[in-house]
């Protein structure tokens, strides 16, 4: 099978499967997903959603959360992984766009990446949920599902990026990142599956044998 004809057959059946995209991240406006992002690297989004319920609750701008001060928000989130270093950048963050950019997120990449915590993963995930810009950021379930749908060699996150987009219409991004996230934590996990287990690995692969060994982000 062509990879024009994998990419038919992998957004029919995401389409299928995940027709509506909601963001699983729970946030309130622009500036509680940044947060919610940046928070949520290297911990799970139903960890963030529960420390973070109370944190939003007082401080769901920028202004607010600035001047709640490094150390209540680390009270808030002390139970994510890398607590200190998160706690500090978004101390920062909040500080940057409440007195460089009004209050308001910025809604540029180069402007959302000079923030702290902020890398061009979060950027991505804010300019396409939050503005509607085309983007296609690629977490650790993209990545490793990339590899195993034969889209990209995996060599790193920013050359997977730079062949799906090349892959798959541009106004199907911001939803499609969505529908492969889901798909990789529910039927295609990196134990769950091996390229040759899963219905679309074995739809997209019918007489595969030997387990893929994916490239790690």
């Amino acid at each position: 099978m062509k990879k024009d004809e994998r990419v038919k057959i992998i957004i029919k059946r995401l389409e299928e499967i995940y027709p509506d995209t909601p963001i699983p991240l729970d946030h309130q406006n622009s500036f509680t997903l940044l947060v919610a992002v940046v928070l949520s690297a290297q911990s799970t989004d139903k960890k963030v959603n529960e420390l973070t319920k109370e944190l939003f609750m007082v401080a769901p701008s920028a202004k607010k959360m600035y001047i709640l001060g490094e150390q209540k928000i680390y009270n808030y989130i002390k139970q994510l992984g890398l607590a200190k270093t998160k706690a500090k950048n978004t101390y920062n963050l909040s500080r940057i766009i409440y007195e460089k950019f009004n209050n308001i997120v910025p809604n540029s990449f180069e402007e959302l990446e000079s923030l702290p915590g902020v890398g061009h993963k979060t950027a991505s995930v804010v300019m396409s949920q939050v503005f509607g810009v085309p983007s296609f950021p690629v977490d650790t379930h993209i990545h490793r599902l990339s590899q195993r749908w034969g889209l990209s060699s995996g060599k790193n996150v920013i050359q997977t990026e730079k062949d799906l987009k090349k892959l798959f219409p541009k106004d199907r991004w911001n939803k499609l990142h969505l529908q492969i996230i889901f798909y990789g934590r529910e039927y295609c996990s990196a134990r769950g599956c091996n390229g040759t287990i899963c219905n679309l690995c074995m739809e997209l692969y019918p007489n595969r044998k030997k387990p893929i060994i994916c490239r790690k982000a």
